[in-house]
C-alpha cells in the first residue's frame, strides 16, 4: 500500500523522508491505517479505491480526474464511498471533475454538473437545475423525468401556458419562456410529483385526468404505477410510497385521477 501510494513521488526524484512523511499524510486521510504493508489482494473493492485516490492525490494536482471510480463496487460500497470522496475533497480543497453515467450519484456528488450529449455540452447547472429544470428532451429524460409530452401550445395567458399532445391530452404550465402559440414544445414532469387520488375525489384545478393503473412495480421504498390516461391512451407514470397502508395503496386495473401542478411542468 504505502509503495503504491509513494510511486508517483519516486518517479519525480522526491527525497525519500519527504515521500515518508506525504504517504503518511495519505495513510492518515484515507483512514488506512495498519494497511501500510498490505498488497493488493489482501484489500478490499473500498480499500483499493482509497489507495488509488491517495496515490494521485499525494501528487497534489489542482483538477483530479474521476472516471466513473466506483462503478465496479456493489451498491451499498458505492454509496458509502460516495459520502468518502466528498469529505475527502472538502478536506483536500481542490477541484473533483467526475464522470459518472449514474445520475443519483451525479445529483449526489456534485455541487456544478455538466451534461454531455453527442460530444457536446447540452446544459451546466446546479444538481437542483439540472434536475427540476432540464433544457431539452434528451436531458429530461436522462435525469429520469419519465413523462414527457411533445405538442403543440394552444393558449397561452395570465402566466400559464397550455399544450396540446398529438393524442389530445391538454396539460398546463408556468410561463417562464418567451412562447408563442402553436409553437411546438416539449413539457415534462418527474414521477415522484405526480399524484394520484381515487376515481370520484373531486379535484378541481389544472391538470387533472382520469385514468386506469395498467401496472404497478415494487421498488423498495416506492411502488412504480404505470397509468394509462382515459379515451387519449396516453401513458403516465408516477411514484406512490410503499410505506402506505395497504387500504390506500393502487393495484392493477384500478380506476384514478392523475394530478400534478403546473408548476411542476417544466417546459422544455
Amino acid at each position: 500500500v504505502e509503495a503504491n501510494i509513494g510511486y508517483g513521488l519516486e518517479r519525480r526524484k522526491v527525497p525519500k523522508d519527504e515521500i515518508r512523511e506525504r504517504v503518511g499524510e495519505m495513510v492518515d486521510l484515507m483512514r488506512l491505517g495498519g494497511m501500510e504493508k498490505r498488497r493488493p489482494a489482501q484489500l478490499s473493492g473500498g480499500q483499493r479505491q482509497r489507495v488509488a485516490l491517495a496515490r494521485s492525490l499525494i501528487l497534489k494536482p489542482k483538477i483530479l480526474l474521476l472516471d466513473e471510480p466506483l462503478a465496479s463496487l456493489d451498491r451499498k460500497l458505492r454509496k458509502a464511498m460516495q459520502v468518502e470522496l466528498k469529505q475527502i475533497q472538502r478536506e483536500v480543497g481542490i477541484t473533483f471533475l467526475y464522470v459518472t453515467h449514474d445520475q443519483k450519484e451525479a445529483l449526489s456528488l456534485s455541487d456544478i454538473i455538466a451534461v454531455m450529449g453527442e460530444g457536446k455540452l447540452k446544459q451546466v447547472g446546479t444538481p437542483r437545475e439540472i434536475y427540476e429544470t432540464p433544457r431539452t428532451k434528451f436531458i429530461a429524460d436522462f435525469m429520469g423525468a419519465i413523462n414527457i409530452f411533445p405538442g403543440k401550445v394552444i393558449a397561452s395567458g395570465d402566466g400559464k401556458l397550455q399544450l396540446e399532445t398529438e393524442g389530445g391530452l391538454r396539460i398546463i404550465a408556468l410561463e417562464n419562456k418567451d412562447i408563442r402559440s402553436d409553437e411546438v414544445i416539449g413539457i415534462s414532469a418527474h414521477p415522484e410529483l405526480v399524484e394520484l387520488l381515487p376515481k370520484g375525489a373531486g379535484l378541481e384545478g389544472d391538470n387533472n385526468f382520469e385514468g386506469k393503473i395498467v401496472e404497478t412495480i415494487y421498488q423498495g421504498d416506492f411502488i412504480e404505477v404505470r397509468i394509462s390516461l382515459d379515451q387519449i391512451g396516453e401513458l403516465i407514470t408516477a411514484y406512490s410510497s410503499s410505506s402506505l397502508d395497504q387500504k390506500t395503496q393502487f393495484s392493477s386495473g384500478g380506476e384514478v385521477i392523475v394530478h400534478w401542478s403546473p408548476k411542476s411542468s417544466n417546459i422544455l
